[in-house]
């Protein structure tokens, strides 16, 4: 086997990966494009028709955790406030601005801010003047129990 050091560059991954003790092993892994593979489906949740909702958990194969993307349409607020009981979600804002109502608090959103939520605390987010892209990560992973976890509330953020 070749040396591993930063100056021999035809050190291969697979070398690392027999010193590492993991050599032989499947190293499994699934693509899939938010944008271009995953269905649509944010005209289901009864809101502005270019509301865009794509859900990755399945095409993925997640395990532990879950995975959306969303984007919200300037001005628009989405329709449903949500909590969890044991799901915890984390919001990373991937474009544009807005607002998220977290509990009794309103926050401001801009590009790459990240919020945590824990379980038992209800959402709520609208998107600012350009529009709101979010990812949503979710922990653990609900499976086919995601009715069970959560409850939701059609106009729970009203002014």
């Amino acid at each position: 086997m070749e040396s591993h050091n930063k100056d021999n560059p035809t050190a291969r991954v697979g070398d690392w990966l027999e010193v590492a003790g993991v050599a032989g092993s499947a190293m499994p892994f699934t693509l899939t494009n938010l944008k271009q593979d995953l269905e649509d489906i944010g005209s289901r949740f009864d809101g502005a028709p270019d509301l865009e909702f794509r859900a990755a958990t399945g095409p993925l194969a997640l395990e532990q955790s879950a995975l959306t993307y969303q984007r919200v349409p300037p001005g628009y607020r989405f329709p449903f406030g949500h909590t969890h009981k044991t799901q915890e979600e984390a919001y990373v804002v991937v474009g544009g601005s807005g607002r998220m109502k977290v509990d009794d608090e309103i926050v401001e959103l801009k590009e790459w801010d990240a919020v945590r939520v824990p379980p038992g605390t209800w959402r709520g987010y609208e998107a600012g003047p350009e529009g709101l892209e979010i990812l949503v990560i979710g922990a653990p992973n609900l499976g086919k129990a995601v009715r069970e976890d959560v409850h939701g509330q059609r106009d729970w953020w009203s002014d």
